[in-house]
């Protein structure tokens, strides 16, 4: 997992598995609790950044350049 975007999906599929009944709650829990942590790592790293007044560079945050598609929403 490289970014975000990844742990994303990867989160996404977990859900997906424990839905289809693929893997365990159990094994879904500590999956879970992993991204957690690695999440509550980040967060950390932004606000250390936000204290010592620096702009953070944390490569997990950043990610590729994603082309923005127009949505046409209708209202009723």
């Amino acid at each position: 997992m490289k970014n975000v975007i990844d742990l994303r999906n990867e989160l996404i599929s977990i859900f997906e598995q424990l839905k289809a009944k693929e893997i365990s709650h159990a094994d879904a829990k500590e999956l879970n609790n992993s991204a957690g942590k690695i999440i509550n790592s980040v967060k950390i790293e932004l606000e250390y950044a936000g204290l010592c007044k620096v702009a953070p560079n944390i490569a997990f945050l950043n990610t590729p350049k994603v082309k923005a598609e127009k949505i046409n929403i209708e209202r009723k």
